[in-house]
């Protein structure tokens, strides 16, 4: 690929034709053509998180919560690959039709690399979970699959929210997230780092609030110190959308708008999401900006667009991609793979998978059960192949000869869905009524991204894009409560973007917000033909009672890391319909070696994890996830497994930030964490090693 260097000198040439007026143009979001200089106009802002976004049609993957879930970077490194291709597609039609609007560009605004330390943040399934070496693993893999390893980068991927940025979302544009040093280069910013140094991130994000006093779009430690001088980082900054305006409006670290453009320019902020950089000219006439500065970041900008073959480029082999290699067969069957591997079980007293043989009714009830909303997550694109949880469950009833009947039972927060009903829950009766006739009842509950997401969004039930708890919405609580009484057993279905309270049913499935074929993967789950395999990628919890203020940083008594209590479903977690045995295991030269044993009589996929417990006073509460491997084990056979470890495997981090090595430490291997929950939930121990 094309090199920063030999693109920054290309750029240089270009932007030295530019006058002073044009090169601050070419710092907005929404850049304007340069005719004389064949440069055509061009919008940054464009969201790729799990499959090309508001852009009209497109595949529609699992949210990104939920990919994590698969804990297989192979897999997420497949599915950004089809996100870049799509994207091509897109950006070759739209351009070929003079269409360079928003959302339009091959500048992706992802992936979000925020550590998922309270459930209650409504981005919070944007993310990869709450364990940042899960979260660099997986942020690696989606940016080196998005930006490809050919000449010419493919698409470029963006690491955001730079940085300590995760709730509440209603105080974002004024807040100040106070993080200690351990805090910080332990769990803030270990991610960044490593899309930084190992995937060559094309652009970074800064973040709404302050970090430790300094506003993040224009941070001199976060942008300058760390992002710049001490991890060499060679590509572009872009601010979040209108954040810089709050420098002056919110933050009141500035008085004006050119001062608020100033700040963020002299920090290294490239190109801003909003409109303060118009002030840009404004402020060099103040002399609170030079040429040279506004001339750096132009040539940064410019540098990405060569380096994407935009500019200059007569022999991009990615300009002949054509929409007919968008929304394909082949990329639903992806999507299909993804979110059955992503599904997760939770509690399964035999009940699944479902025998045909025996079970002659079914009943599908829930606010979910027939929703697209359920299935996308935010940040979404629009799929022509939505397949509800509904349509996957009639379709694989009437295959196998089964009768299913349906009733939503509730709305999903609201408390009755006819504005003339007497009475409120007036779906309950019918919904109690199918039950009372079924074998089971498959209950389709839990949220979407109306219920839980960003701020502003004006769909959100809090408008805030937070949860106020970790409960379901009380009228499915109802709904879910007077189904139980029946006697049917059931099989919850929680479709959701992070961790909620629910401990109802006979099994309870987490489907997060699956994408497009969420349904036809619920189905294939729920009857057997694949054995679930998703893990949890944070801690669910008994309640907000468990957890420290939304906007205490620190992270004592969050995460796995660092929870006190006992949780209620621990972080790795994640039941089969098989069972696994490990043996025989060995370390060496920074690998872990395992025989990991399919001792049931399913064909079936299993996530090796290996947790490490440093004997040092600075090691975390708990071990620490340093390696997983997904692995596909046939029935009644054994596969050994190379898992390689994090290069901090044996290390902490001190009280001042400082990454030390610790001397003595113990290796756990297993298919969940060490600890006494996941022992007695999963019917096992992990093995361990002494080393050192």
């Amino acid at each position: 690929m094309m090199d920063h260097k030999t693109a920054m000198a290309k750029a240089a040439d270009l932007v030295s034709q530019m006058t002073l007026e044009e090169k601050a143009g070419q710092l907005r979001y929404d850049a304007p053509a340069i005719p004389r200089l064949g440069i055509p106009s061009y919008n940054w802002w464009n969201e790729g998180l799990h499959g090309v976004a508001r852009a009209g049609t497109a595949t529609v993957f699992p949210q990104a919560i939920g990919m994590a879930a698969m804990f297989d970077g192979q897999l997420l490194y497949e599915i950004a690959q089809v996100i870049a291709h799509e994207g091509r597609a897109k950006y070759n039609a739209a351009s070929a039709h003079g269409d360079r609007d928003i959302y339009k560009g091959l500048t992706f605004w992802s992936p979000n690399i925020n550590i998922f330390r309270d459930p209650r943040w409504g981005r919070g399934h944007e993310t990869y979970g709450e364990d940042p070496f899960l979260t660099s693993r997986l942020g690696v893999a989606f940016v080196k699959g998005l930006q490809g390893d050919g000449e010419y980068m493919k698409a470029a991927a963006c690491a955001k929210h730079f940085a300590v940025h995760s709730g509440p979302e209603a105080l974002r544009h004024h807040f100040d997230a106070v993080a200690n040093e351990k805090d910080l280069w332990e769990t803030y910013l270990p991610a960044f780092e490593a899309l930084v140094k190992e995937a060559d991130v094309e652009a970074v994000m800064g973040a709404y609030n302050r970090t430790n006093g300094e506003p993040c779009c224009g941070s001199r430690t976060l942008l300058k110190e760390i992002l710049r001088e001490k991890w060499g980082f060679e590509g572009h900054v872009v601010s979040d959308c209108w954040a810089i305006r709050d420098f002056h409006e919110n933050h009141k670290v500035t008085d004006t708008a050119p001062q608020s453009a100033a700040l963020a320019m002299e920090n290294g902020c490239d190109v801003n999401c909003g409109n303060t950089y118009i002030h840009m000219l404004a402020a060099v006439q103040e002399g609170l900006v030079t040429e040279e500065q506004i001339t750096l970041a132009c040539t940064r900008l410019m540098a990405t667009r060569i380096r994407l073959g935009l500019l200059g480029a007569e022999d991009c082999p990615y300009d002949s991609i054509s929409l007919l290699e968008n929304d394909t067969d082949e990329h639903d069957a992806l999507a299909l793979k993804a979110a059955e591997k992503s599904m997760t079980l939770l509690k399964n007293d035999g009940i699944l998978p479902l025998d045909p043989e025996k079970v002659k009714t079914i009943a599908v009830i829930g606010p979910n059960a027939d929703s697209k909303l359920c299935l996308e997550g935010n940040y979404n694109g629009t799929s022509s192949r939505y397949v509800t949880f509904l349509a996957g469950l009639r379709k694989a009833c009437r295959e196998a000869g089964i009768r299913l009947l349906f009733a939503p039972g509730s709305m999903l927060f609201k408390d009755k869905s006819e504005v003339l009903s007497q009475r409120k829950d007036d779906r309950l009766s019918e919904a109690v009524a199918i039950a009372e006739m079924a074998d089971v009842v498959i209950a389709c509950m839990g949220l979407d991204a109306t219920m839980e997401g960003e701020e502003g969004d004006t769909g959100n039930q809090y408008f805030s894009g937070d949860k106020n708890d970790l409960e379901l919405p009380a009228a499915q609580k109802r709904l879910l409560n007077a189904v139980i009484a029946t006697g049917t057993p059931v099989v919850t279905v929680v479709a959701a973007g992070s961790a909620l309270r629910v401990e109802e049913g006979n099994a309870i499935l987490w489907a997060w917000y699956p994408g497009q074929a969420g349904g036809t993967a619920l189905a294939n789950l729920v009857f057997g033909k694949v054995s679930p395999s998703g893990r949890l990628p944070l801690t669910f919890y008994h309640g907000i009672d468990d957890l420290p203020d939304f906007t205490d940083y620190a992270m004592k008594n969050r995460t796995y890391r660092y929870f006190e209590g006992t949780p209620l479903y621990p972080f790795g977690f994640g039941l089969s319909y098989t069972a696994f045995e490990y043996a025989d295991a060995a370390y060496a030269d920074g690998v872990v070696t395992v025989t990991v044993k399919n001792t049931g009589k399913m064909d079936a996929e299993e996530v090796a994890q290996v947790y490490i417990a440093c004997d040092s006073a600075f090691a975390p509460l708990h071990p620490v996830l340093c390696g997983f491997k997904r692995v596909s084990v046939p029935a009644g056979e054994a596969v050994q497994v190379t898992i390689p470890l994090s290069k901090h495997a044996f290390t902490v981090v001190n009280d001042q930030g400082e990454r030390i090595p610790c001397e003595k430490a113990k290796v756990f291997i297993g298919g969940s964490q060490p600890d006494a929950l996941s022992a007695k939930l999963m019917g096992r121990e992990c093995l361990a090693l002494n080393i050192g």
